[in-house]
């Protein structure tokens, strides 16, 4: 009974997470230590964290649920939205816009709703799907309306025929 306690709790223990320390590439003198927070990545010692100053940051929540958030950075980066609990199931309806420069220098100016239809963003950077290469020519349009006509034939058919009471089966023989 004892070697089976003794086969449990070392099956558990060689089963358990191991915890590797890891020796750094710069010194195999020092063992780093476990990560114990998870958080924004470090810069290195060699780079220099850029220090942005908030300009706004202005927030107002109200009782019913109706909130506003306006917020700005020194570095170009704007954002400002606004909601109220008038959907669906008491569903939050947002609506909003932001701003920022890309790092190829563009300037990004989005407006959105979200609602009961989704995130629906509105700007000029947005991908937009091409036109259509050629117009439709006409015999497939004739084609199209041929085949609607004919939908609506038979649909008007089968109207007709279920107005017919159906006679019972005679292929079915008398119970035993």
């Amino acid at each position: 009974m004892k070697f089976l306690i003794f086969a449990c709790v070392a099956t558990v223990a060689v089963a358990a997470p191991q915890y590797s320390y890891g020796v750094p590439a710069e010194s195999s003198e020092e063992i780093a230590a476990p990560q114990t927070s998870y958080g924004a990545p470090r810069a290195a010692s060699s780079e220099e964290v850029e220090f942005v100053p908030i300009l706004k940051d202005d927030r107002v929540h109200e009782e019913d649920g109706t909130y506003n958030f306006d917020f700005e950075a020194a570095n170009g980066i704007r954002f400002s939205q606004a909601g109220s609990p008038d959907g669906d199931e008491d569903a939050v309806i947002k609506a909003g816009e932001y701003s920022y420069t890309a790092p190829d220098g563009t300037e990004v100016h989005v407006k959105y709703v979200a609602d009961e239809n989704g995130f629906q963003p509105q700007s000029d950077v947005l991908p937009v799907a091409p036109a259509f290469p050629h117009p439709i020519p006409q015999f497939v349009l004739d084609q199209i309306a041929f085949a609607a006509e004919e939908d609506a034939a038979a649909a008007r058919a089968a109207e007709e025929d279920s107005d017919e009471v159906a006679a019972p089966s005679t292929l079915y023989g008398r119970p035993n």
